[in-house]
């Protein structure tokens, strides 16, 4: 559900821009702490939903939470910037999804609006650089919000819960401004583990709405999700929204190599992590063992997408289907048998995607090529 929600590297992960400490094959001190602070951001508020009897409402606090993913190494003076786009970005498409959900979820209005999320998410992602780098957790809070029933008494009360979680995933996310502000703690150990991996996040790019390789990639997007998410109603499927979400995942950040080995860690991490599922919850067990199973597998997320993709998806699955238990409880076979066919759908169209424009990229390439020959004789 988180840690993108995100061919098979950390670069590709992460939005095409390699990170030496990312590689690590033993887990950094910063990559755990990336985890511990987006387990707490969606844990604490599932814990209060669950004290006050209202699991119901788990999408919005998760979808806030997702705050807590954004600018995971940068220095805090650019990662406020980060995290305020992503939470903004978040806010809307949660809105959004809320008010189609109120109207009825009509496809004439959704549909639109997906496509706008997607080309706008893209966009963004590129001018601020952000990482994760493509649109897939506004896509995944417009689509899940918008299939959640809504009386329009609901609207504002839903909107204001994940406001006010995606405030506190800000302030978790920056708090540790604080502890490094102590003095002396940038040395020893803890400076090894907790300083040195601070990267310079890149400048705002303001030049890639002029960027044909972000364009590619939209219209990549964009017709993606109109083909995966029409042939997912087409056949009836039951969530349809997980093809769409696959699709999103797999298309490569704008700028990024054209691999398919991200879809193929996708359709392989989803099948392994659909079986740690069903032996997690066959039992049906209590709301607070399910919240349990979404804070561990949200650490693990964390710590894995940057290294392997895969890897990542055996804890990113648990933790999504658990969610949507918490959320509408169905029986477990349909969410598993749903996730496998849709993911393999999503990440099938994607793999055709890929191609296609390693195709478009390379004629471009070559017909570049002769114009720019010199003429014979």
């Amino acid at each position: 559900m988180a840690s993108a929600p995100d061919g098979g590297t950390g670069a590709e992960s992460h939005g095409g821009r390699a990170r030496p400490t990312e590689r690590r094959s033993v887990p950094s001190g910063l990559s755990v702490e990336v985890g511990l602070r987006a387990a707490l951001a969606v844990g604490v508020p599932l814990l209060v939903l669950l004290a006050v009897g209202r699991l119901d409402l788990t999408a919005y606090a998760t979808f806030g939470a997702f705050t807590a993913l954004y600018g995971r190494n940068e220095p805090y003076r650019l990662r406020i910037r980060s995290v305020s786009v992503g939470a903004v970005a978040l806010l809307v498409s949660i809105t959004l999804g809320i008010l189609v959900a109120a109207l009825g979820e009509p496809l004439w209005l959704l549909a639109p609006l997906l496509l706008v999320i997607v080309a706008g998410g893209t966009l963004l992602a590129a001018t601020f650089q952000l990482i994760p780098a493509q649109p897939l957790f506004f896509v995944f809070a417009l689509l899940v919000c918008a299939a959640v029933p809504t009386p329009a008494a609901d609207i504002v009360p839903r909107v204001l819960l994940a406001a006010s979680v995606a405030v506190f995933s800000w302030l978790l996310t920056m708090s540790g401004w604080l502890l490094r502000r102590a003095r002396g703690l940038d040395r020893g150990v803890f400076g090894e583990l907790f300083f040195k991996e601070l990267r310079r996040a890149p400048s705002v790019d303001r030049g890639a709405v002029r960027d044909l390789r972000v364009w590619l990639t939209i219209a990549q997007n964009l017709l993606g999700v109109l083909i995966a998410g029409g042939i997912a109603l087409l056949f009836g499927l039951g969530h349809a929204y997980w093809a769409i979400v696959s699709l999103v995942a797999v298309i490569p950040p704008a700028r990024s190599a054209h691999s398919i080995s991200r879809s193929v860690h996708r359709i392989v991490g989803t099948v392994v992590g659909v079986g740690v599922t069903v032996l997690l919850l066959f039992w049906s067990p209590p709301p607070l063992f399910v919240i349990a199973v979404i804070v561990v597998c949200q650490v693990f997320a964390e710590i894995l997408v940057g290294r392997h993709y895969g890897s990542a998806l055996v804890f990113i699955t648990p933790m999504a289907l658990s969610v949507s238990h918490l959320v509408s409880p169905v029986p477990l076979s349909v969410l598993a048998v749903d996730r496998v066919l849709e993911t393999v759908l999503g990440a099938g169209v994607g793999i055709v995607l890929v191609l296609a424009a390693r195709w478009v990229e390379r004629r471009f390439v070559e017909s570049s090529g002769r114009r720019g020959a010199p003429a014979a004789g």
